[in-house]
């Protein structure tokens, strides 16, 4: 394409967008060549070398082998984004130049002529009030069009003198010629499909323009990070035609989008836009972990050796998921989402959340981040969540969901997080509904610390949690209701595990400490039931069912840690009361837990 500046209605009017789409498609069909070579290479030939032959030559040649495979990798990748940066083109394009063509078809049945520069003359028609005579004709320049920037539009009258014309920022002037008005419509329009043809031309031409591959055939962590920065390029071209393609559609719109979409076309979305497809609710979740396993290493290789807005912290987080990724897990582990924004963002299922007839998706609270503890710690409560909870039902998948930015100490006490946090998590969870197999799965939502307010505040969103049947609330300081009953699920279906030594559940509210002058006097004067976020869901008149949970370890007299109950919900061997209630709930028999008295 050309440059913005030099891009002509002419040529926007006889560009062949065809041959655009061709083009990609030839990309597309290079893209699906490597990836069927690598395949080749890693299966047929490697694969069987390593597995039958032991030799020093035998290693040397593997080596050479997956050299080999990472430039197909990297051929496939690079091809796979020009085809959909060329698509995106083609496919914006068609608007333009459709509306180019309709108004020079106007102006030509009017019998106007279109000059080079995009101004249109017009004839001479009407007649002078007081001579009679005919108003003669004009030349008439579209609003904000090509002489001069900003300029509100021009016209010529038949004494060849130019005035502003009718636009947004000028004064409405009327000619008697009846033929000035219709010509300035035209003239108006044949600018703005020009003016949007360029922006939509130089943003493509910007994306395509990074996509050259540096001299040489190695294939390294600083090429991934190139092709990181590609990836990132071509979406952000992309953007508007992705916003009308899917972006801009619910959850269950986007399935339906998808199911529509062939074999091919699904490929070539996930070879193109990796980091769009892998981070979509709405989108089957084996199809996400597909695009997200594939992006994972490009992000990684884009972190290295970065400092600055937590990079090495993210970096961590997502070495360790990678590691995890790499071993095979029973139950097997998907990848539903991770970026980079805020603190970092995971999202990571044990067990198959569309196949499975039961699913959680737990959402974890003060100074959670993307960082070197997450893999091991945070990821580490999904797994025994689902390892439980297939003893009482196999079809069971357990999810943690970091999708916002967790407080740490210093804003804790501020329901921003939560607030902004809460949106986000029903577009996940009614992403959930939309793709799961079963015609009525049984959801439940989890919320950890500060997440029971993430997972509360978006229950009380108008319509609840999208196709929540149960809600957890473990360690909570508050939801910010009053009673169970405001949370959107049926009575019965609140439970709160919430451990004797657990300080964060016993938070006291901001009016006992204005009263007390101290956080932990009030916490242990206060004689009624109001925690830092609303009444505490422990408490009998908040409604919820108390499931066992022991009374865990002391604060720091344990020499466990400041708040070790705090922390023990999910492991059963840490507290086996919490966690069997916990798989319990999520396998759809909250029937069979065990229960405390509420406080």
């Amino acid at each position: 394409m050309a440059a913005a500046s030099a891009l002509t209605w002419q040529q926007l009017r006889d560009l062949k967008l065809s041959e655009l789409s061709d083009a990609a498609d030839g990309w597309a069909a290079t893209s699906k060549f490597a990836d069927h070579a690598r395949e080749r290479v890693d299966g047929d030939m490697s694969g069987k070398l390593s597995k039958t032959q032991e030799s020093e030559s035998a290693r040397s040649a593997v080596k050479r082998l997956k050299r080999l495979s990472e430039n197909y990798h990297y051929i496939q990748t690079e091809t796979g984004l020009i085809r959909g940066t060329l698509d995106g083109l083609a496919s914006e394009l068609v608007a333009p130049q459709r509306r180019l063509r309709d108004a020079l078809d106007d102006a030509a049945a009017l019998g106007y002529t279109v000059n080079d520069d995009g101004s249109i003359d017009y004839p001479a028609g009407g007649k002078n009030a007081l001579t009679d005579d005919a108003i003669p004709g004009g030349t008439v320049m579209g609003n904000n069009g090509l002489i001069g920037a900003g300029n509100p539009g021009m016209y010529r009258d038949g004494n060849g003198m130019y005035d502003p014309a009718p636009g947004p920022d000028a004064p409405q002037l009327k000619s008697p010629n009846p033929h000035r008005a219709k010509a300035q419509d035209a003239a108006d329009r044949i600018a703005h499909a020009l003016r949007e043809a360029c922006e939509i031309d130089e943003r493509y031409s910007s994306a395509l323009h990074k996509l050259k591959a540096a001299p040489g055939l190695t294939v390294d962590n600083k090429t991934w990070a190139n092709v990181a920065g590609d990836v990132d390029a071509v979406g952000n071209a992309a953007s508007k035609y992705l916003a009308d393609q899917v972006l801009d559609k619910s959850p269950a719109e986007r399935k339906a989008w998808w199911d529509h979409l062939s074999k091919d076309e699904r490929q070539e979305y996930l070879t193109s836009f990796p980091d769009v497809i892998g981070n979509l609710d709405g989108i089957p979740a084996t199809v996400r972990d597909e695009a997200n396993r594939e992006t994972l290493p490009l992000v990684i290789a884009s972190l290295e050796g970065k400092t600055s807005d937590g990079a090495q912290d993210k970096l961590a987080g997502l070495k360790g998921i990678q590691a995890k990724l790499s071993h095979d897990s029973h139950p097997p582990m998907y990848l539903l989402g991770f970026g980079t924004e805020g603190k970092g963002r995971a999202i990571v299922s044990y067990g198959n959340p569309d196949a499975s007839k039961n699913v959680s998706s737990y959402v974890p609270g003060l100074g959670t981040a993307l960082d070197g503890d997450f893999a091991d710690d945070t990821v580490r409560r999904a797994y025994q969540t689902a390892k439980a909870a297939q003893k009482f039902d196999p079809s069971s998948a357990s999810i943690v969901w970091l999708g916002y930015d967790a407080p740490g100490f210093k804003d804790v006490m501020s329901t921003t997080d939560a607030n902004n946090g809460a949106p986000d998590y029903n577009s996940f969870m009614d992403g959930i509904q939309a793709t799961n197999e079963h015609k009525d799965p049984h959801i439940t939502a989890i919320g950890h610390s500060y997440g029971s307010l993430t997972v509360g505040t978006a229950a009380r969103q108008d319509g609840g949690i999208p196709g929540a049947d149960d809600i957890v609330l473990l360690g909570s300081p508050g939801t910010g209701a009053q009673t169970a009953s405001e949370l959107n699920v049926d009575k019965g279906h609140v439970f709160v595990g919430s451990a004797d030594n657990d300080p964060v559940t016993k938070l006291p509210s901001l009016a006992d400490v204005l009263v007390s002058g101290s956080p932990v006097l009030s916490a242990a004067t206060s004689g009624d039931d109001q925690l830092w976020f609303g009444r505490d869901p422990a408490s009998r008149g908040f409604g919820a069912i108390r499931m066992e949970s022991g009374d865990g370890p002391l604060p720091v007299l344990s020499n466990q840690g400041p708040t070790p109950a705090h922390s023990g919900y999910f492991d059963p061997s840490r507290n086996p009361s919490a966690a069997d209630n916990i798989a319990k709930i999520v396998a759809g028999h909250p029937d069979s837990i065990t229960t405390e008295a509420p406080r």
